[in-house]
């Protein structure tokens, strides 16, 4: 059983929830940029929450199916259609023999995620099927997908009428936006930053620039100013992490971020707000609020509930989808 690659689409590569354990040695976690539309697109499929899916860049592929299964497609709305007919985001639908999956254009969002019950079976490198194509590693062959690659998808034992048409409500997914407020942690080198500098960052507006990717978000706005310069001694990075280079403007670290760094770490984003950065494009403006630990802690545990308690409903008729 596999899917084929029509058409490859702007940037279409195989992500699961992150390749861990290995930074020490240099090698970066990478996964999906928006960790809780993986999850909730393997939920509904009845994958484990891990499991490979496709991560689709603002223009979609067209994808072949081999044989029956059953898929869910979450994150952007790039205007899915099946067989050339419309299909929601967020519901989990039934795929037949030869059926075609192909994508309109972008409506809002930057990036969605296919999942397939079964979960993408590409080899997984160090315990996970991400890509990493830096490094060449991962997924398929180590790179985006292209027109005429056959992915294998794994065996899928419940059947298909116990994971079709099961759906995440509107107010069940992240708040996504293009002018998000995303919520941060003060970093371990905030000292290292002037009051000013601290209070430009959480009221200032911040505009990503074209020289954002994987690996991290650059942005443009207040200037943010050092008390005694941006480098430090090279330590660990966090994905969210938020470095200040000399410059004054920060940038925020995701999927694929290096994992040490030598320029000071003003705040990190909270887990629970890392969906709503990896929706965002270039062009889309940003503002920081200060958070508590104890109010990470809450909105991480309230996204993981909430995806856990739309899931055991089964009135699934009765949400709302896009």
């Amino acid at each position: 059983m596999f899917l084929e690659i029509l058409e490859p689409g702007m940037l279409t590569t195989v992500q699961d929830l992150g390749r861990m354990g290995y930074q020490r040695l240099g090698i970066p976690a990478s996964g999906a940029m928006d960790p809780f539309a993986l999850r909730a697109s393997n939920a509904m499929v009845g994958n484990a929450e891990g499991a490979a899916a496709l991560e689709i860049t603002m223009i979609g592929p067209r994808v072949a199916f081999s044989d029956p299964c059953v898929i869910a497609i979450t994150g952007a709305d790039l205007g899915p259609k099946l067989d050339g007919h419309p299909v929601p985001n967020w519901e989990s639908l039934v795929v037949r023999s030869g059926s075609v999956l192909e994508f309109a254009g972008l409506r809002s969002g930057a990036r969605a995620y296919l999942a397939v019950s079964g979960g993408i079976a590409v080899e997984p490198w160090l315990g996970s099927r991400s890509t990493y194509m830096m490094a060449k590693v991962g997924g398929h062959e180590g790179r985006p997908l292209q027109a005429g690659d056959r992915l294998p998808i794994g065996p899928f034992q419940p059947p298909m009428g116990s994971t079709a048409g099961v759906g995440i409500p509107f107010d069940r997914r992240p708040p996504y936006t293009d002018e998000p407020t995303i919520r941060v942690i003060w970093g371990p080198h905030a000292d290292r930053f002037t009051e000013e500098g601290k209070n430009s960052f959480v009221t200032g507006c911040y505009g990503i620039t074209q020289s954002s990717n994987r690996m991290g978000y650059r942005l443009e706005g207040p200037r943010i100013e050092h008390t005694r310069g941006p480098d430090i001694i090279s330590c660990g990075i966090p994905l969210g992490g938020i470095q200040v280079p000399g410059i004054g403007q920060p940038i925020i670290l995701m999927a694929d971020h290096q994992t040490t760094g030598g320029y000071t770490m003003i705040a990190t984003v909270i887990q629970a707000d890392i969906p709503l950065v990896a929706q965002c494009l270039p062009g889309n403006r940003l503002g920081f609020r200060a958070a508590g630990l104890e109010e990470a802690r809450e909105a991480l545990w309230k996204q993981r509930q909430g995806l856990k308690e739309a899931l055991e409903r089964k009135e699934s008729s009765l949400w709302e989808v896009d």
